[in-house]
């Protein structure tokens, strides 16, 4: 009888049996609440609820702030960057326990949704416009045209590539979409005198880079933003301070490589592989051609990201905007892209619904949250963590819940669930001693970007 192989669940489902499992912690974690601090416009005033229901107000002002313990700055209160309660530090106490059973665990999932109903109407609009966009193949033959311009200098074609696919992943989580990449860049690659592995790097690495440093991606920063009730804006800065230096290293990570496979090819680590690969891939297969239509909805696909970046760093702007800015831009793509309005209309919607399990995924993980504060056990946690890590130096914090994530998910899930073909113990080292050595590399950006923006805190904490 074949075995059957172990493999790891959907994200969907992870999300499924954490929700079961925080309800299982209403029943265990005693309940409390902390005092809650909240900016009303209407009123200028600050309300400060207790767990009880008493409200006492309060001038919103910096000193108000600073004699509540309550860190931040007081403009983002009154612009409205800050929009969801706040915590008063000191102020916690014990509640009646409030256990979440069967139905509270299935209509938390609802009102996740329902909580997060505007990042999935973004999710869903922005999917539209890729789906159209890739129906008409305008990121392959933009790539494709760009190999043909850098024929003969292949490795500044390994540096935009990189470049262009890390500000996809950075922007709009572009990643599996690169996918039909490969087979366009890797004759260009072979016939310039690399391997396989070079070209996989270009697209992956970009990939990767882009996404695990997003600066306006909603379907992660934007999710994390908008469950935290801060602007996208915020922490802008130093997204992007950290991606242009993971772009750096990844760069002078695939350059070095490649130079040193084009000067001696048994360096390559694919080398016993290289006739197969030259055999199999060195022929490029046909490459799309690159049309006006396709040209200018791209323009007009690009130019709204810029528009996008200028209404949340000086306008502003909330999801309600970034919506109706990329419905403008659907409308626009309806005449750029020339496919007529009944197949724009089926490439739209196909693009959405590829998009329905990360809406779903947006909710439901909002449902986590709604079954933890609908039990009054999240400020429980905050409160045993929050002294837990009391007189902790900032900078320390960081690198301690980098490491948190780091060795489970890097090292404990890895070993333990068999998702890989069975290697030497050889082969087993070397990638244990990479998965090290990566995140060390990671753990070097985080320090330095955070050592360069917080100068002057870091020399003073030390």
């Amino acid at each position: 009888m074949k075995k059957k192989k172990i493999s790891f669940p959907s994200a969907l489902t992870v999300l499924f049996i954490v929700l079961i499992f925080a309800a299982i912690l209403t029943a265990i974690v005693p309940s409390g609440l902390y005092s809650k601090l909240t900016y009303n416009a209407d009123h200028d005033v600050f309300e400060i609820t207790t767990p009880d229901g008493d409200v006492t107000e309060m001038a919103p002002t910096q000193e108000t702030l600073d004699e509540l313990g309550v860190t931040g700055n007081l403009n983002k209160f009154l612009d409205g960057s800050i929009s969801k309660p706040i915590a008063v530090p000191g102020t916690y106490q014990k509640v009646e326990q409030q256990p979440q059973g069967v139905f509270k665990i299935l209509l938390a999932a609802i009102k996740g949704v329902y909580d997060t109903i505007d990042i999935i109407l973004f999710v869903f609009i922005l999917g539209g416009c890729i789906g159209v966009l890739n129906y008409m193949g305008a990121f392959n033959a933009a790539i494709a045209a760009l190999s043909k311009v850098t024929k003969g200098k292949e490795y500044i074609l390994i540096i935009l590539i990189t470049i262009i696919i890390a500000a996809g992943g950075t922007t709009f989580g572009l990643a599996e979409e690169t996918i039909a990449l490969y087979p366009i860049l890797v004759p260009v690659f072979l016939a310039a005198g690399y391997d396989v592995m070079v070209c996989i790097a270009a697209i992956y690495m970009g990939s990767s880079i882009g996404t695990m440093f997003p600066t306006i991606n909603p379907f992660s920063v934007g999710n994390a933003s908008n469950a935290a009730g801060i602007s996208l804006a915020d922490g802008m800065g130093i997204r992007g301070i950290a991606l242009v230096l993971g772009i750096i290293i990844t760069l002078i990570y695939i350059l070095r490589y490649a130079k040193k496979v084009k000067d001696d090819p048994s360096k390559s680590i694919c080398y016993d592989q290289y006739e197969y690969h030259l055999q199999k891939y060195g022929h490029q297969g046909e490459v799309p051609e690159f049309t006006g239509k396709m040209k200018l909805s791209l323009l007009v696909f690009g130019v709204s990201f810029g528009v996008l970046v200028w209404g949340l760093v000086s306008q502003g702007w909330w999801f309600d905007n970034m919506t109706a800015l990329f419905l403008a831009c659907a409308v626009l793509l309806a005449f750029t892209s020339g496919i007529g309005e009944k197949n724009f209309m089926d490439q739209f919607i196909g693009g959405a619904a590829d998009l329905m399990g990360v809406a779903l995924v947006v909710g439901v993980a909002r449902g986590i949250n709604v079954i933890l504060e609908d039990g009054m056990i999240s400020d429980t946690i905050l409160e045993f963590f929050s002294k837990a890590i009391s007189g902790m130096n900032p900078i320390l914090f960081i690198i301690l819940m980098m490491l948190v994530f780091i060795v489970p998910v890097y090292l404990l899930l890895y070993q333990a669930f068999t998702l890989y073909t069975p290697m030497r113990m050889q082969g087993r080292r070397l990638v244990l001693a990479n998965i090290v050595k990566a995140n060390s590399l990671g753990l070097l950006i985080l320090m330095f970007t955070f050592y360069m923006v917080n100068e002057g805190d870091y020399s003073r904490s030390t």
